[in-house]
């Protein structure tokens, strides 16, 4: 499904010219991003994934937020890019000595992406 220009130009307002995700400026490129994942496979579900092609299933999204999200599910996503601390600091010496000199804090925060933070009252 190609978005209109006026569709696109509404999705892009959505949340202020801003990623659905991570809330940084959408700027030029920008993508149309699958809130729940259209994944063309040929069987039983066709029907459902159909359904999530559209306009109402979309949120705008900066480029690497929608390269990294893929074809995950929003919960999916939310553990994967938790889950890169452990793996940071397991797997990779220079970030540990980042947080040691103080360059890196770990806030063990969980992930809440921008479009959860502007519509909780």
């Amino acid at each position: 499904m190609r978005l209109k220009k006026a569709e696109r130009e509404q999705l892009r307002l959505k949340y202020g010219g801003r990623c659905a995700y991570c809330g940084n400026d959408l700027g030029e490129r920008w993508h149309a991003d699958h809130f729940a994942p259209v994944i063309r496979l040929l069987d039983e579900r066709v029907a459902e994934q159909l359904q999530n092609h559209n306009v109402g299933n979309m949120m705008p999204a900066c480029v690497p937020c929608n390269l990294s999200k893929s074809r995950m599910h929003l919960e999916d996503w939310r553990r994967w890019l938790a889950g890169h601390v452990n793996s940071l600091n397991q797997y990779h010496p220079i970030y540990r000595l980042a947080k040691a000199y103080g360059l890196i804090a770990e806030t063990g925060a969980e992930v809440v992406f921008h479009f959860e933070k502007v519509s909780q009252p």
